[in-house]
């Protein structure tokens, strides 16, 4: 009898998903709205997820925007500037020409991390910062962190957090040519756990690109 021990592929690897993503006359600022028609589905559920997080993304020429809400939550948030891989927020990977070819990184994959809180004296201020790739075979160029944007809700049970990603902070965004983005979103949450696009974290989700789905820019 055999004793080697098979893993299940997760059923999520045998699709790639093209994510529309409508766009919006929103102005390139951290605080909006966004209706049920921008709101993300939750593919990580044929994974056996419970989503907990209520997850919307909108486009226009200016950028990306971002908005998650998190009602479930009995437990405080734990979010930290300095372990941003360790705390409560989302966490949003970019490729501005999708890619799905190849197992490492180029210059125009981006990585973001946006923490509700952990900033500020009290700790209380939001946080957006980009992460390098791990593998990646060369770095996308240095950005003006300063123009991401973003702004917290807080809730008795939760929060909503919405976040703005500028088009220059996107190397190689062009929407004439390329309405095709790779695109990987994570929701991590140390009371709830992990909400994932699709693929979980069993799989180097953060480091190879052909592992995100598509975002497509529809008008």
């Amino acid at each position: 009898m055999s004793n080697v021990i098979t893993k299940q592929i997760p059923k999520n690897l045998l699709f790639r998903y093209r994510v529309p993503c409508r766009r919006a006359d929103l102005k390139a600022t951290e605080k909006f709205e966004l209706d049920e028609t921008y709101r993300l589905k939750n593919f990580g559920a044929f994974e056996g997820q419970t989503p907990y997080a209520d997850v919307r993304v909108a486009w226009n020429e200016a950028g990306l925007y971002f908005s998650v809400e998190v009602d479930s939550k009995t437990q405080a948030l734990w979010c930290r500037e300095n372990q941003l891989l360790e705390s409560d927020g989302m966490q949003i990977w970019i490729d501005t020409r999708d890619t799905h070819n190849v197992h490492r990184a180029t210059r125009f994959c981006h990585w973001f991390a946006v923490l509700p809180a952990g900033a500020g004296t009290k700790q209380m201020s939001p946080v957006i910062s980009t992460l390098k790739i791990n593998r990646s075979r060369e770095d996308s160029p240095a950005i003006n962190r300063a123009k991401l944007k973003a702004a917290t809700e807080f809730r008795k049970d939760g929060y909503r957090l919405t976040t703005f990603i500028p088009s220059a902070a996107l190397n190689g965004w062009n929407v004439d040519d390329h309405r095709q983005l790779g695109f990987n979103l994570v929701v991590m949450d140390r009371e709830l756990g992990w909400q994932t696009l699709a693929i979980g974290p069993e799989l180097p989700i953060a480091e190879d690109p052909s592992l995100w789905q598509t975002l497509h820019l529809v008008d």
